[in-house]
């Protein structure tokens, strides 16, 4: 509807095309959230069936299955086990349990988006890449341009960019940020921990910003742009980090409950 108004999208005036396109089977649960303007022209054209093309999909479809009920499946009970119980557990198996949650969740998104893809692919559609070895990212900006590439894009074209983006002054744009970020946070669930977690990488985002030149004061003093690869591996470590810590509050059952686990992260190590 935003891309008729806008005039980026010729209505479609098909009932039945338009129906398909809404109830389209591989993304209907966690995406790819395919726009309009690429699934709708590929609705009208004629399928063949293509042995490769097929193969190629199933192939996907099922690493998709191994990374959601082999990886994924197999680490959600020992996440379970301490974030459903918090105060039964601190130090090394809290650290453990949210390094298993961040490759869990992972699989689980990943894993359910390469099925759909393959899918998709099977049956002759082709569909948008929704992640991109974000666990990679040298940055926090760059893993939301590398996780959940279809959800991260519409909140770009549809909020961020209508709210002005980052062409507003410096005050105005970390509200964009606040809001597009919370709004993410409770478009996974009806939950204050979601909202936090979102709240958080606005926080990240926010204060990369703030202390960019101070950064990069210190990265020419310590002489690390004279070794690149050690500090895009420094740069990739940190990031990682800080992603593992908003994922507590991700998964957390309630705000008092990743409060908690954040203040026993450093305990018991000497036991």
């Amino acid at each position: 509807a935003i891309d008729v108004y806008r005039g980026d999208q010729r209505p479609e005036r098909h009932l039945g095309r338009y129906a398909l396109y809404v109830a389209f089977f591989p993304q209907l649960l966690a995406g790819p959230i395919e726009r309009a303007k690429r699934l709708l022209p590929q609705l009208s054209e004629q399928v063949e069936f293509n042995y490769y093309r097929a193969t190629d999909g199933l192939k996907l479809m099922l690493w998709g299955f191994f990374q959601k009920m082999v990886i994924a499946d197999n680490l959600a009970p020992l996440v379970d086990a301490v974030y459903h119980h918090p105060v039964q557990y601190e130090g090394a198996a809290v650290v453990v349990a949210t390094f298993f949650f961040t490759f869990q969740i992972y699989c689980d998104f990943s894993g359910y988006s390469d099925i759909a893809i393959g899918a998709a692919q099977v049956v002759g559609f082709t569909t948008m890449d929704n992640f991109d070895r974000p666990y990679f990212s040298k940055s926090i900006q760059e893993f939301w341009r590398r996780w959940h590439i279809s959800l991260s894009t519409w909140f770009r074209d549809y909020l961020y960019i209508p709210l002005g983006g980052n062409r507003v002054s410096t005050p105005r744009w970390y509200v964009n940020l606040f809001i597009v970020l919370v709004i993410c946070g409770v478009w996974h669930g009806a939950n204050w921990t979601f909202i936090f977690w979102g709240g958080l990488h606005r926080f990240y985002l926010v204060f990369s910003a703030f202390t960019r030149r101070a950064r990069n004061k210190i990265h020419q003093a310590l002489g690390l742009h004279r070794i690149p690869r050690l500090h895009n591996y420094l740069k990739g470590l940190i990031t990682f980090f800080l992603i593992c810590f908003a994922w507590i509050f991700f998964r957390a059952n309630n705000i008092s409950d990743a409060l908690f686990i954040v203040s026993h992260l450093f305990m018991g190590w000497g036991d």
